[in-house]
């Protein structure tokens, strides 16, 4: 386990924590005037390995040749020019820091990155992290990696767990949530809808399905992975040839087909590598998924009558009805799909970068 301290004084500015894989939603925005919750579970952190936030410069100033050096294969709007490795944490886990009340331009209800590092070192005033917790944003501090240091905890040991310990003592991500908006004057407004993790999962595992699938046709099993995927696949890829065949395949699932093109494999929660096959199916094109998320549709959990509490009688259950369903079909989040496919050099290819360049269209639709 780490602390984090200020690279200028040497003050302690969090608790000790436990490195875990980036979340696949960090950067999402979801949806308009949303509140998200917190990003990180408490007692742990993340890092992107790129550069996050302010300063940014625009696409049209800068070279391809040197946005591919970066791992950048086609156009966006900005790319950042900030320190790269910036290490995420969730806000209650912060000690010894101070918000800068006049950086806090840009947000619409909360604090976002508007003007660069919010939070400074209470004991020096060295600007240290990035608050966030405007409407459709996940809540978290964002630690400039060229303001802290990480200094190991002694006589502490995170243990990373086996796939086996995985499968008993992970947690799958539901696929449906309530929603919250801010402020309604209306008093609470919620409903429920897809979750936004899944929306998120969902766009980075879309950009790897079309870049494997050679523009061909691509077909998922049935269910709620179909649901989820089947749509877009569809939409965006041509129908007549031969289609490509994806399947679900991980710890604890029977051993893959081998005739399968692509793996739907889960990402280890704290490490972000992915599940290795073996066998022929080793030469399948994996597309990453976040291990909750994986873990729900390899393990669905049907739902449960609960035990009575109170005055019912005894061995009596209670009869909850089911979670409502959302009421409109699946989207990926778009935000997070394109930010996956500029990264793949299959992006290069002029049909995905013409579903790059409506992929407003595709919104408008209803596809993401």
């Amino acid at each position: 386990m780490f602390v984090f301290v200020c690279a200028g004084c040497g003050a302690r500015l969090t608790i000790p924590l436990s490195q875990v894989a980036l979340p696949a939603h960090a950067h999402q925005k979801y949806g308009n005037g949303i509140q998200l919750p917190v990003l990180m579970e408490s007692g742990t952190f993340a890092v992107d390995p790129e550069p996050w936030g302010p300063p940014w410069r625009r696409w049209d100033e800068i070279d391809p040749d040197e946005a591919a050096a970066r791992g950048i294969y086609a156009p966006v709007h900005a790319l950042s020019e900030g320190a790269p490795g910036p290490i995420v944490i969730a806000p209650g886990d912060t000690r010894g820091t101070t918000l800068i009340p006049e950086k806090a331009g840009g947000y619409c209800c909360g604090l976002d990155w508007g003007d660069g590092p919010n939070m400074a070192c209470e004991a020096c005033g060295l600007p240290v992290a990035n608050r966030i917790d405007d409407c459709s944003l996940w809540q978290a501090v964002w630690l400039a990696p060229d303001a802290v240091r990480r200094l190991p905890v002694d006589n502490t040991d995170t243990t990373t767990l086996s796939w086996a310990e995985l499968l008993v003592e992970g947690k799958g991500t539901p696929p449906f949530e309530p929603i919250t908006r801010w402020g309604s004057l209306l008093g609470l407004d919620h409903w429920w809808s897809w979750s936004p993790q899944w929306e998120a999962a969902a766009g980075r595992a879309l950009a790897h399905l079309l870049a494997a699938s050679d523009g061909r046709p691509v077909t998922v099993p049935h269910g709620l992975i179909a649901e989820v995927f089947q749509r877009a696949l569809d939409a965006l890829l041509p129908a007549g040839p031969p289609a490509r065949r994806a399947v679900l395949a991980g710890p604890g699932l029977s051993a893959p087909d081998p005739d399968a093109d692509i793996l739907l494999l889960p990402t280890h929660p704290q490490t972000a590598q992915p599940w290795s096959p073996t066998g022929p199916a080793a030469s399948a094109y994996p597309v990453p998924l976040p291990f909750g998320v994986w873990m729900w549709l390899a393990f669905p959990e049907p739902h449960l009558h609960l035990p009575a509490s109170g005055t019912m009688p005894e061995g009596v259950l209670r009869d909850d009805p089911p979670v409502p369903r959302p009421h409109h079909l699946f989207r990926a989040d778009p935000g997070t799909f394109q930010y996956t496919l500029v990264r793949l050099p299959a992006v290069r290819s002029p049909w995905l970068r013409e579903i790059l360049e409506n992929l407003t269209q595709y919104m408008r639709t209803g596809l993401f």
